[in-house]
């Protein structure tokens, strides 16, 4: 349980700059078992802080991202909000957490950025709501989550397979993570490079992404300075599924992030 309350920190700081920078960061488990002292790595309360972040857009036309962004986490007995997303864990013991979730996922996609999305739909935000749950282990967190579009914008899914691996030197945690993203049609051809046909031209063919299985891997380093001061270096990576890399929308297979954030612990 202590690796589990260590881990979850430095996890949740991904989601300062996730909202801006539409990168798919899966946050883990969050410890609801957050300690109101000093030293503890995991604070309770209300966190704001300030993150830079660096990362490859997720389509060809698109510039890659370099965003100074802020956000806020806050850590509760049982709720967790965490800038585009809450958890509510209605279980937790020292092997097992389940827990309800919800998302807003905001568009990735406007005609008006580009030339070459023109006759493009825009994708705009939707809000998807599911569940999940985290086995804990003194060597691994073991997790897994399924959620889908509840306000009919995509209709889609999406399921997550994860395993994170702390290790904890006294204030530092170095924690890689790997796991499998999986993504129904309708979500993938929505937010991750399908052109419909009536969307299709003669440079821009049409394209079903199907089902997608796309491999991810994470590494993710916490430091707490002080009482009040808390730090993070972290890179996220994802390798496409080839049907969304040899998207005439995306062209490229995979998508890197690279963060560094600070925190205040309120």
């Amino acid at each position: 349980m202590r690796q589990y309350r260590y881990s979850v920190f430095a996890r949740c700081l991904f989601l300062i700059i996730s909202v801006k920078a539409h990168a798919e960061l899966d946050l883990g488990s969050i410890d609801i078992f957050s300690q109101n002292n000093a030293s503890s790595p995991v604070p309770k309360g209300f966190v704001p802080g300030v993150a830079v972040i660096g990362g490859q857009a997720r389509y060809d036309a698109q510039k890659n991202d370099a965003l100074v962004v802020p956000g806020a986490v806050y850590f509760g007995n049982q709720f967790m909000y965490l800038g585009d997303r809450a958890r509510y864990y209605f279980h937790l013991d020292d092997t097992v957490a389940a827990y309800g979730y919800g998302r807003v996922r905001f568009g990735n996609l406007d005609p008006d950025d580009s030339s070459a999305f023109d006759g493009m739909e825009k994708r705009k935000w939707e809000f998807e709501a599911g569940a999940g749950a985290t086995i804990i282990t003194p060597y691994a967190l073991l997790s897994a989550r399924i959620a889908s579009d509840v306000s009919g914008r995509s209709n889609g899914q999406e399921a997550l397979l994860w395993a994170d691996f702390p290790i904890i030197m006294d204030k530092l945690l170095v924690m890689p993570g790997m796991g499998m993203m999986i993504r129904s049609d309708r979500l993938a051809n929505y937010y991750f490079g399908g052109v419909s046909a009536n969307e299709a031209t003669p440079r821009r063919q049409q394209w079903d992404t199907g089902t997608t299985y796309s491999p991810m891997a994470a590494v993710i380093t916490s430091y707490r300075w002080s009482s009040r001061w808390v730090s993070m270096v972290a890179a996220n990576y994802e390798l496409y599924d080839k049907d969304i890399a040899d998207s005439p929308l995306v062209q490229h297979r995979g998508e890197l992030y690279a963060i560094a954030a600070v925190g205040y612990i309120w």
